[in-house]
């Protein structure tokens, strides 16, 4: 089992939250399909091998398009409802 240091994935994902997309290059991202994770693991060691093999989790590249995640400060909203929303917005 890999020892995660969690205090320095913590200030990466900190670090990583606030990039301005206008100051990231294409090819200084990770491509979505080529970060591979143990489906083995638990959910908890997935998540934190991927914050651990990526340079930004919240910015890489899906078939080489830029796609930036954020997550809602609103607690009342699951992912499931934003999802809604970003389908119920794109075919108005």
């Amino acid at each position: 089992m890999i020892k995660y240091n969690i205090e320095e994935l913590a200030e990466k994902l900190e670090r990583c939250r606030n990039v301005n997309l206008d100051d990231v290059k294409l090819e200084d991202v990770d491509e979505i399909s080529s970060i591979r994770i143990d489906r083995r693991k638990s959910s908890e060691e997935r998540i934190l091998d991927f914050i651990m093999k990526t340079k930004n989790p919240y910015i890489f590249k899906v078939n080489g398009k830029l796609v930036r995640i954020k997550f809602s400060e609103d607690t009342d909203l699951t992912a499931d409802d934003c999802l809604t929303n970003v389908l119920k917005n794109l075919y108005k």
